[in-house]
């Protein structure tokens, strides 16, 4: 599948999961550098919202949908997946009242755009996509946006979370 970047072809790191999958790990960190796993959500349903910064336009307002779909979406956890430091992540959050949202920094390792094939090689910053995990770790929902500056397909994504439970 191709994907751009301002209309320009980027090459995206990893294998690209599909549904039926069972959903690969990964290591990432929370604000306050603690370890985040795939695991540590175990039992709930993960609507994982992939962007390549919560300080651009798309970005900022993908993960604010996502936060307001979060309050009404019962035992569905909302991870917001990024490179952005733990610390950018931490003040954006605070400065746009985003509080049902579990940002999440892959800066490090890259662990995670490895495992979902969502790495940009070029760039270091992962491509925007969407993934629904259900509380037994398949993949049930997938979207790779083909255009890294377009919205993903908010209606879709919710749905399929709410039928993952």
């Amino acid at each position: 599948m191709g994907v751009t970047f301002k209309e320009k072809p980027v090459t995206l790191a990893g294998k690209q999961v599909k549904v039926g999958d069972q959903a690969p790990d990964f290591k990432v960190l929370a604000n306050d550098l603690s370890e985040v796993t795939l695991a540590n959500s175990k039992g709930s349903v993960r609507l994982i919202s992939v962007v390549p910064s919560v300080d651009t336009g798309v970005c900022d307002a993908q993960t604010r949908r996502f936060n307001e779909e979060a309050s009404k979406l019962d035992n569905v956890k909302v991870l917001t997946i990024s490179v952005d430091l733990p610390f950018a992540q931490k003040r954006w959050c605070a400065a746009a009242g985003v509080e049902n949202v579990q940002t999440l920094s892959d800066h490090r390792d890259l662990s995670f755009g490895q495992a979902y094939g969502v790495a940009i090689e070029e760039l270091r910053l992962l491509a925007r996509a969407v993934f629904v995990v259900d509380s037994s770790d398949k993949i049930t929902y997938v979207e790779y946006v083909d255009e890294v500056t377009n919205h993903p397909n908010y209606e879709a994504a919710i749905e399929a979370a709410k039928a993952a439970n």
